[in-house]
């Protein structure tokens, strides 16, 4: 069996990882990253919102995209997870100012309950 070659990413500009989990992983040529919450790695506060928090969980994912060597422009595909459904369309919106060309294949989806009840929390795919 071949040897993958993996690097953990860790940046400070994101949240501390809540598990047993990485920030992100690195292989050549490409990023997974796990799936940003909107909380301020400053000071650890949540904002309030839908429009507030998918703005935050971007800026998390931005972070973690640049310390593993990649952008926004690199990414490939995103999945959103959201509390719900109805937060759709402002989501959708403040999406759009990140993705402005070349949006990347997109999950969203429902889910019954996200880590310290956020709104939303976004995961990435990108090349590095």
């Amino acid at each position: 069996m071949q040897e993958v070659n993996k690097e953990i990413i860790y940046t400070p500009n994101a949240p501390e990882p809540i598990g047993p989990y990485s920030q992100a992983i690195g292989m050549p040529g490409l990023l997974f990253c796990s799936g940003q919450i909107p909380v301020n790695p400053a000071n650890g506060e949540i904002p309030e919102g839908i429009e507030a928090q998918t703005r935050m969980a971007l800026e998390n994912v931005k972070a973690v995209l640049a310390a593993g060597g990649s952008s926004l422009d690199k990414v490939m595909k995103t999945t959103v997870f959201l509390q719900s459904m109805d937060d759709f369309a402002v989501m959708n919106g403040i999406y759009a100012e990140y993705f402005t060309t070349q949006p990347p294949a997109r999950s969203a989806v429902e889910v019954g309950r996200l880590p310290k009840n956020v709104l939303v929390e976004i995961e990435v795919i990108a090349l590095r």
